[in-house]
């Protein structure tokens, strides 16, 4: 099959500025509500889009672990491609993309990292290995192999039992938006569109052409 003839027609839903919420956190919290209840697959993954100090751009899936009026809350390695970005350009973008529902999300912002006692408590709730792995995986560096991971995995495993502390270099990020977007698909290729922008501290609301 020829893939510039793949097509879908977006029939499920609409979006209306009307109806919406006037708050983007309460039409986001409502949309991944409903993903949620909708069972889509992982609806908590967000796409995140950094940019290098070269100007280079470049994603990668994670996964919301918060969200508040302060913001969207993630956790990663600070010593990772992302983590080393975000140090030089703070400046982010996020993306959910909710396939069954049709719907996606983009979310802008500066990102700022998390209290320590924060980050603390989300790392003692994850499970034993995952506490582990935060250790054993240097994050987006070169590795000769597998046995690298695990070797380090079974070390750290060895030294600190059942009780791992949070490693120095692992925590959390909370992006602060200005701009949210969010799209529902709609038939004939008229999506419906809006944004809200931050203006003086009050959110405007606004539909823009697909």
């Amino acid at each position: 099959m020829n893939i510039a003839d793949l097509r879908k027609s977006y029939e499920k839903a609409e979006l209306n500025e009307h109806a919406s919420h006037a708050d983007p956190l309460k039409q986001f919290d409502q949309w991944l509500q409903e993903a949620i209840k909708g069972e889509v697959p992982e609806p908590n993954a967000m796409t995140l889009a950094t940019v290098a100090s070269n100007l280079r751009p470049s994603t990668r899936v994670v996964l919301v672990k918060g969200y508040d009026e302060r913001g969207i809350v993630w956790y990663t390695n600070y010593d990772s491609q992302k983590g080393q970005e975000l140090a030089g350009n703070p400046w982010a973008a996020l993306q959910f993309h909710w396939v069954e529902l049709e719907r996606v999300v983009r979310i802008e912002g500066l990102v700022e990292k998390i209290s320590d006692a924060e980050s603390d408590a989300y790392f003692h709730s994850r499970p034993l290995d995952s506490r582990i792995g935060a250790w054993a995986s240097p994050q987006s560096q070169v590795i000769d192999d597998r046995t690298v991971l695990v070797t380090a995995a079974a070390r750290y495993a060895a030294k600190f039992l059942l009780q791992p502390p949070r490693p120095p270099h692992w925590g959390g990020y909370r992006l602060k938006p200005d701009t949210w977007q969010f799209w529902q698909g709609r038939k004939s290729r008229l999506h419906d569109r809006l944004r809200y922008r931050l203006d003086g501290g009050n959110w405007v609301r606004e539909r823009l052409a697909p």
